[in-house]
């Protein structure tokens, strides 16, 4: 009697999962329109001459080699190692310091958490311009300040090595608040049973961020970092609009090489360049998660 229930429940399984088959064809189907298709030819097209016009002409890894062989290329690949470093590290360590100090609801917390929030509002090249403004030498509040204290300082500082990589940097730096509400969710998931017995227990305010808060808040901290170095390969709007890549190749990065490319009809240059970026975000998605265990429970 029983294996009969068994396979009725079994036939009626089956049944619904044709319904839902069905649900799932047209997110399917959009699926491999906008993305499946596009990252297709961009990886095939990488391997090829091409315009964005006449036919592409296949010549193997002549845009990767040449790529490779690029000077600006190499030090986009070394500023990025670097703003990853930045971002893993300080960029995401303030957020996740915000998210603990606001957890404790300090007075004024709420009104702290809106202002910090501002910020990201608005758009990267708004915030671009702003800063292109504040760190203008004549009229530019910070070296306005500066001078208050050295009126022989002049500094360029979007225009003069090294100072142009610590600007850019200084545009995105401490926007942290996607990782702070990341991280602010999951510590509001904690159970409070698990604080009052630690409490019991003699643990201190410092023990209960080591041993319960840090490691319950670990999947979001690891997704705050995928997130904030994938931000990192992405990045265009804060260079473009500031230093656009200059002086030299000082805060040379990817993306800037790509349109740079699309703007000269090498397509072919700029979509070999469009697949090392995809690569490197799949190789963070998979470091990340390898060294967060992002896949085990932390519960």
């Amino acid at each position: 009697m029983s294996s009969n229930r068994k396979t009725a429940a079994s036939r009626l399984e089956r049944k619904n999962y044709k319904w839902i088959y069905l649900f799932l064809l047209p997110s399917f189907i959009v699926f491999i329109t906008f993305y499946i298709q596009p990252i297709f030819t961009v990886f095939y097209t990488s391997f090829t001459k091409w315009d964005g016009f006449n036919k592409p002409k296949f010549i193997g890894l002549t845009n990767y080699i040449n790529m490779f062989g690029n000077t600006a290329f190499r030090y986009s690949l070394k500023n990025l190692l670097l703003w990853s470093f930045i971002a893993a590290v300080f960029h995401v360590g303030f957020g996740v310091l915000v998210a603990f100090a606001i957890f404790k609801k300090p007075f004024g917390w709420k009104f702290t958490r809106a202002v910090f929030m501002i910020p990201n509002v608005i758009s990267a090249a708004a915030w671009a311009m702003i800063y292109r403004f504040m760190f203008h030498d004549d009229m530019g509040m910070i070296n306005n300040i500066i001078r208050k204290f050295n009126p022989e300082f002049h500094v360029q500082w979007f225009y003069q090595s090294p100072f142009a990589f610590i600007a850019v940097t200084l545009t995105w730096l401490f926007y942290a608040v996607i990782v702070t509400l990341i991280v602010l969710n999951d510590l509001f998931a904690i159970p409070g049973d698990l604080f009052e017995a630690a409490r019991v227990d003699g643990a201190s305010d410092f023990q209960l961020i080591k041993y319960i808060q840090l490691p319950l808040c670990k999947n979001a901290i690891g997704t705050s970092i995928i997130a904030s170095i994938t931000a990192r390969v992405a990045m265009y709007e804060q260079i473009a609009l500031t230093t656009a890549g200059g002086p030299g190749d000082d805060t040379m990065n990817l993306p800037v090489i790509l349109v740079k490319s699309i703007m000269d009809l090498k397509y072919g240059y700029a979509n070999a360049n469009g697949v090392i970026m995809f690569i490197l975000g799949l190789f963070i998605l998979w470091l990340v998660n390898r060294l967060f265990k992002m896949n085990e429970s932390v519960y």
